[in-house]
């Protein structure tokens, strides 16, 4: 044995991935709705990957087929194999390989797959890189008319339970404009707890569909999307972005 491989033996944490070695992480922004939005150098990330880390294989694979690339195979990741896909990526990495992430739509890591494979890759030594590109949280922030130059990023309320109740009360109390993800099925009662929670008079922006071509941006307040939604079949994904607390408004009114 070289003195080369000695001290790279001796110094190399167990399970590490060597430096050098090649395996990489790209994490690659996808289309949100318009298949137009996605750039030449996330078809190139895509194309050149050995593996393609992604919530849902067959969406993935139409994607793929859009942009006529056949190459790389295809892996399931998503939330209820993400340990085990996680540890086959961690082995693929240090084998050398170049692995791409995706989810269904958007950025991955943030709301969606993605963030416990980054995470465990860095831990590991692997090189982490980001091809951004599509977001529903930036489109629906800059559509929205609110204020933008300070905002937070609060996904999905809790579905249930004091959980819910104190991040309800936290998005009233927020100074910054807060952008809310909902699915069409809990959107109803998510606008209704709002309501009591931020006060009828909240302005708010509620977007659906954001780049497709029903894409549709309510902007009122509150009250107004509450009731407005209670005629309307909910359909596709919802972005809800809350404009910041009045300065005028005492944390007490909150209910």
């Amino acid at each position: 044995m070289s003195s080369r491989s000695a001290s790279t033996s001796e110094t190399s944490e167990p399970g590490a991935i060597r430096p050098g070695a090649g395996g990489r992480v790209v994490v690659v922004a996808t289309p949100i709705g318009n298949l137009g939005d996605l750039s030449p150098r996330a078809v190139d990330a895509l194309a050149t990957a050995d593996y393609i880390y992604c919530e849902d294989t067959r969406r993935t694979l139409a994607l793929l087929n859009h942009c006529a690339i056949s190459g790389p195979r295809l892996v399931s990741h998503h939330v209820h194999n993400e340990a085990a896909s996680t540890a086959t990526a961690l082995r693929r990495l240090r084998e050398g390989a170049v692995i791409a992430v995706v989810t269904d739509a958007g950025t991955p890591a943030v709301s969606d797959p993605g963030a416990r494979l980054v995470r465990e890759a860095i831990a590991a030594g692997a090189v982490v890189e980001a091809v951004p590109g599509p977001s529903a949280v930036l489109a629906a922030l800059v559509v929205s008319g609110l204020a933008s130059d300070r905002w937070c990023f609060e996904g999905f309320l809790p579905r249930t339970g004091r959980k819910r109740s104190e991040r309800l009360a936290a998005v009233a109390a927020e100074q910054r404009a807060v952008v809310v993800f909902e699915s069409p099925h809990r959107l109803q009662r998510t606008l209704d707890d709002l309501v009591p929670a931020c006060g009828p008079a909240r302005p708010m922006a509620l977007c659906r569909e954001l780049t497709k071509l029903h894409e549709e941006v309510w902007r009122a307040t509150t009250g107004e999307v509450a009731e407005r939604s209670r005629a309307v079949k909910p359909r596709g994904e919802y972005v809800l972005v809350l404009g910041p607390m009045p300065a005028s408004v005492p944390l007490t009114q909150q209910s």
